[in-house]
């Protein structure tokens, strides 16, 4: 027995050592970092009830540190019978991140602000924990019991006996802290018998210094709970607070649930948290399921490890709350160091423990113990903070310590979803670690930035998924609202049969304050990492490779597995818009992207706005060949440019979901009503089964897409991110519009007529992507367009609409006009103010109008297959405009000037007449098949004796005239109105020669067409008398028209008879003419050939006039546009082409 105890002193003493020897206080001030959540509770005297200051000390308290002891027990009883009941103070304890109302309050100015301090003098680090390291050979100190310490030194013992706290005052305030005591056993202290026999044989010898002696005290209780297998030294105590409300679980593990009574526990969830509660309230729970509580459930492991670090948890804590209740005594300095020397010492052993130097080494691969803590966010004020300052200098011990918490706190966050709060716990605790700094250094972040899963290379083709599910960060970016990357929020807030629209309006309301709370988390993580010089390059490295490998996510078409999910993408990007939001333009190199040193990989392939890629590689060449060129890439320039291309792979695909899915639904919705409709076709078939397995599961895949656009419309349609988004994007618009002007904002239309190769050779998306935005925010969000940015979004628009020479791409010119498109009122209504600004721009009044009539007629060939199509959908757009247009008065004469000379106009007219000819043409023939299926339909005998295959393609073929029909019928609806309002306004550029025979051609046909039961197949468009006569019959009869307007159509038939009589006698008078007094015109553009070769006279001028007429129609006579070769006639054969 006599060998054992022996035996256990030397280890305790080597331990203590050890874990105690080498913490010197540093010589500096400290203090938390402002930005750290755990400055909620530093320490300080507890206010009074309702705010009042604190009440003094009394003065017995003052002189003995509040260390009385009761009558019974003896003055010089370290702890005595009845000590302190710490019971009574359970309520007081201090939680490093508590949100306790009283705790917010306390002020910093006690000792534990000026020993906390996340800015230490270096040199005074070196000195702290350098044995720390338990491997460095414990076992192996070879130190006699009487060689262990020096003599105490005699001027410090004098320096404590003038002292105003005697040497046996603070053994007791010691002992009071650690609840320990070597006199005599008693309940709620731990009695230590080692200590307690060295006193017995000689007081002066047991320690050299206070140090000495809490390592001693805190090294022999540890020992005792790891050498009693069955005995727990720490069962008798009560406790002052409570770190874990521990219960058992039938997997002998320890399940975490965070105490109900705030005031209880120092880790209550702050009166102002979002808790899952709150959400369930509202009713959003139905079905069946039941809504589980907001209690935060984690799991620890039992072992004697957890009960050490419960009790030095505890004892780090009661030093703040000996603070606070004696706030003037504790700050004098020997006392204050006295305080701060526990605290250290504390913290040494719970290195010591978390390292298992005093049971058995645990594996990197092992949770921390201390996991479970933080995610309870029940640690002291400054426990992670001293932890860190303790053991940061020694780099085996600081990894040994730290990379299993941050493993823990990954494996943590995976667990989490946005159905509870859980997941702020480790956001939280991850953000506090990274944001913890000594001088210019952040540790943890360095710590993060080396593990080897930081930012690994690919393994497979699915770059993009790989690094969201391999990478640290991934897996605290990976929170998501979507209902494709986490069903369980869709599942609990949009699944209930109670859902109702204020419901889901106040649901997606909280979901976004989530998501806001937890991107913010994310953006303190990085932001602390690139603060950190050390691990700003790392960090640039990791943001580019999650942007280079989701390339593919901006494609049309893309596997989903291969890629980063959207809500991934939405969360990097909101934290790189907080990263760019105070980024100066001037500060940022539009070359970046084509420099060497680019981290962005954009493909050669990647379509240029006007560079081919010829010419891209050509300018390429040319410009790497000086690299003198070049400056070197600042942080504001990749800043930048990886948050435009992050909103290229992220906000738009996400839009693109979204219409697709809007799309699916309306298709869904549409199948299930025709196929309700049709019951009474199909229920008795034998195909009715099959009928009834459809409509079940399109009504169960309807609900799924309807539950996914209520978690897409949570985290897409956030006004605050769209609001960020647009913001970013009309910085970009400045930056394009320097490279194309740098006047900018004095920039003057035209351009210059010399494109800068810098802006050619920019990626395509720099501008779609933001057309594309904004329809997509003027659709589903248009209040967010008023914004100040507007104005930038406005003068952009205008210039490149005016500047089609600049892109080379008429689709993406196209997608600018439609932005016009729907923001006008009368089609977007909310948009009136932005459609306003765009109309009255000074650059719009003089050049919009030219500019849209010239890309009317352009727009006929585009260059894709499907461009015959296209063409009438852009033309709706342009129409909608200029009827808008035409009725601002600022734009009256920009129309006059090119109705009467523009270059434009006479084209744009041909184009008209065009398309009001095949649009009407195309709507009556499927008007015709919609009505003589109709008919069909409603001689039930007959349409009940054709086969039932012969049925379903009739029905399928009128679904299909009846959205043709609607179709075209509004296009060509919108051509009319345009004519009309044009013919109405000015009649003289109409009567140009060129003109005014197609027009009334135009008329004519589509006359023929409606008066006639059969299609004019000759295509001929000559007058007929008769035509006249049946128009004025049908309208007399219809009643569309008053008889006056019906007189003056009368007569302009009468008069158009006599001129048709007089051409008539005209034609057979000079019908039989000999062929040497005919001439050819052949119609070709006039820079080919301006003349043309005669029979007779040799070459003959072709007028202007009949150049016009000819140039703008010759397309149209050929069916489908092709090219056609008319005969020879004489010497000549004429083609049209």
């Amino acid at each position: 027995m006599t060998l054992y105890i022996c035996s256990f002193k030397i280890r305790r003493r080597r331990l203590a050592r050890l874990a105690g020897g080498q913490t010197s206080q540093p010589s500096t001030p400290l203090s938390t970092p402002l930005t750290s959540p755990q400055r909620e509770t530093p320490p300080g005297p507890l206010p009074g009830p309702s705010g009042a200051a604190p009440q003094p000390v009394p003065p017995a308290a003052s002189q003995s540190l509040g260390l009385n002891v009761h009558s019974g027990t003896p003055a010089t009883s370290p702890m005595g019978t009845s000590g302190v009941a710490y019971g009574s103070q359970s309520s007081e304890g201090v939680s490093s991140l508590s949100s306790s109302p009283s705790n917010s309050l306390e002020t910093q100015s006690q000792s534990l602000s000026r020993s906390q301090s996340m800015d230490i003098d270096p040199a005074s680090c070196e000195k702290s924990m350098s044995q720390v390291d338990v491997d460095s050979g414990i076992e192996n100190m070879e130190v006699e019991d009487s060689d262990r310490r020096e003599k105490r030194n005699l001027t410090e013992k004098e320096t404590s006996a003038n002292s105003d706290v005697s040497e046996e005052q603070a053994l007791q305030l010691i002992c009071k802290i650690l609840r320990v005591s070597w006199k005599e056993q008693d309940r709620d202290v731990i009695f230590l018998p080692s200590l307690a026999a060295e006193f017995h044989q000689n007081p002066k010898e047991v320690y050299s210094d206070f140090k000495d002696l809490i390592s001693q005290i805190l090294m022999e209780v540890l020992m005792m709970s790891t050498q009693s297998r069955v005995h727990n030294p720490f069962a008798s105590l009560t406790a002052t607070s409570q770190p874990i409300a521990a219960a058992k679980s039938p997997d002998h593990r320890l399940t975490l649930v965070q105490p109900s009574s705030q005031g209880g526990s120092p880790m209550g969830p702050s009166a102002g948290s979002f808790g899952a509660s709150s959400l369930s309230s509202l009713g959003a729970c139905g079905g069946g399921m039941s809504c589980e509580s907001a209690s935060d459930r984690f799991t620890i492991e039992t072992c004697k490890e957890t009960e050490m670090l419960n009790y030095l948890i505890e004892r780090f804590d009661s030093v703040g709350m000996e603070e606070r209740k004696a706030p003037k005594m504790c700050s004098q300095p020997n006392v204050s160091q006295l305080l701060s020397n526990i605290r250290s010492q504390c913290i040494s052993h719970v290195a010591l423990v978390l390292q298992g130097a005093l049971t058995q080494p645990r594996s990197p691969l092992q949770q921390s113990l201390l996991v479970p803590y933080m995610l309870c966010r029940n640690l002291p004020y400054g426990f992670i903070q001293e932890l860190v300052r303790i053991t940061h200098q020694e780099d085996e011990v600081f990894r040994q310590i730290f990379i299993p918490i941050l493993h823990g706190l990954a494996l943590a966050v995976k667990e989490c979803s946005f159905d509870s709060d859980n997941f702020k716990f480790p956001l939280m605790a991850l953000a506090e670690l990274c944001e913890i700094k000594f001088g210019k250094t952040h540790p943890v972040c360095n710590l993060v930035t080396s593990l080897p899963l930081w930012c690994p290379k690919p393994l497979s083709p699915g770059c993009g998924r790989e690094i969201q599910r391999l990478s640290y960060l991934g897996a605290f970016f990976g929170l998501s609202v979507f209902a494709e990357d986490d069903t369980k929020v869709g599942d609990k807030y949009f699944s209930g049969p109670a859902i109702t629209m204020e419901n889901t309006r106040v649901v997606s309301q909280s979901l976004q304050h989530y998501l806001e709370s937890a991107r913010g988390d994310m953006f303190k993580v990085l932001h602390n990492i690139l603060l950190n010089s050390e691990t700003r390059e790392l960090a640039l490295n990791y943001m580019a490779a999650l942007v280079n490998y989701n390339v593919k996510k901006a494609q049309m078409q893309t596997d989903d597995k291969l890629v980063s999910t959207d809500g991934f993408m939405l969360n990097f990007l909101w934290v790189l818009q907080q990263l760019s939001m105070k980024i100066k333009l001037e500060t940022v190199d539009p070359y970046y992207i084509f420099h060497p040193r680019c981290r962005l990989v954009v493909s050669l392939e990647e379509t240029r706005l006007k560079a081919t890629m010829d010419e891209l590689k050509a300018w390429l060449s040319e410009l790497h060949k000086d690299p003198a060129k070049f400056t070197e890439p600042k942080f504001p320039t990749e800043c930048f440019f990886l948050t435009l291309h992050t909103h290229h792979l992220s906000i738009l695909p996400g839009c693109r979901r979204y219409i697709r899915r809007l799309r699916a639904i309306r298709e869904l919705n549409r199948t299930v009503e025709e196929l309700k409709n049709s019951e009474s076709q199909w229920k008795d078939s034998p195909l009715a089964s099959r009928h009834r397995e459809m409509l079940k599961r399109c009504k169960t895949q309807l609900k799924k897409l309807v539950r996914a656009k209520a978690c897409a419309d949570v985290g897409l349609l956030d006004e605050n991110l769209l609001r960020r988004c647009l913001q970013f994007y009309s910085t970009v618009i400045q930056l394009i519009l320097r490279m194309v002007d740098p006047t900018y904002p004095n920039i003057n239309l035209p351009l210059n007529p010399e494109i800068p190769k810098s802006f050619a050779a920019l990626p395509e998306f720099y501008i779609e992507d933001v057309a594309e935005f904004l329809l997509f925010v003027v659709q589903y969000s248009p209040q967010v367009l008023y914004e100040p940015c507007v104005q930038d979004i406005v003068t952009f628009l205008v210039v490149f609409i005016c500047s089609q020479n600049y892109i080379r791409n008429p689709y993406l010119i196209a997608k600018l006009v439609e932005v016009l498109f729907v923001t006008n009122p009368a089609v977007q209504p909310r948009t009136q103010r932005f459609s306003e600004m765009m109309e009255n721009h000074p650059l719009s009044v003089k050049h919009l109008v030219p500019a849209l009539m010239k890309f009317y007629t352009d727009v006929e060939h585009t260059g894709a297959t499907s461009e015959f199509y296209d063409k009438f959908t852009i033309r709706y757009h342009i129409s909608t405009i200029f009827k808008s247009l035409w009725q601002n008065i600022a734009h009256h004469g920009t129309f006059m000037e090119e109705f009467n000379s523009g270059k434009q106009f006479v084209r744009y007219i041909n184009m008209l007449i065009n398309d009001t000819t095949f649009l009407l043409d195309e709507s009556l023939e499927s008007l015709k098949r919609i009505h003589e299926v109709q008919e069909e339909m409603k001689n039930k005998e007959q349409w009940e004796q054709l086969p039932r295959e012969q049925q379903q393609s009739r029905q399928s073929q009128l679904t299909q005239d009846e959205r043709v029909s609607r179709s075209y019928l509004a296009l060509a609806t919108e051509t009319v109105e345009m004519f009309h309002i044009l013919t109405k306004q000015v009649q003289k550029p109409f009567l140009r020669p060129e003109l005014g025979p197609r027009l009334a051609a135009m008329l004519n046909f589509n006359l023929q067409q409606l008066l006639t039961s059969g299609t004019c197949c000759s295509l001929q468009r000559s007058y007929s008398r008769e035509l006249f006569e049946e128009v004025i019959s049908k309208m007399r009869k219809a009643g569309i028209k008053s008889s006056i307007a019906i007189e003056k159509f009368k007569l302009l038939s009468e008069k158009v008879e006599e001129i048709v009589a007089k051409n008539s006698q005209s034609e057979m008078d000079y019908s039989d003419a000999p062929d040497e007094f005919k001439e050819y015109v052949v119609c070709v553009p006039p820079l080919i050939l301006r003349y043309m070769k005669s029979p007779t006279t040799g070459f003959i001028f072709v007028a202007p006039e009949s150049y016009c007429n000819n140039l703008v129609t010759f397309q149209h006579r050929a069916p489908r546009h092709q090219t056609l070769c008319i005969g020879l006639h004489g010497k000549f054969r004429l083609l049209v082409f």
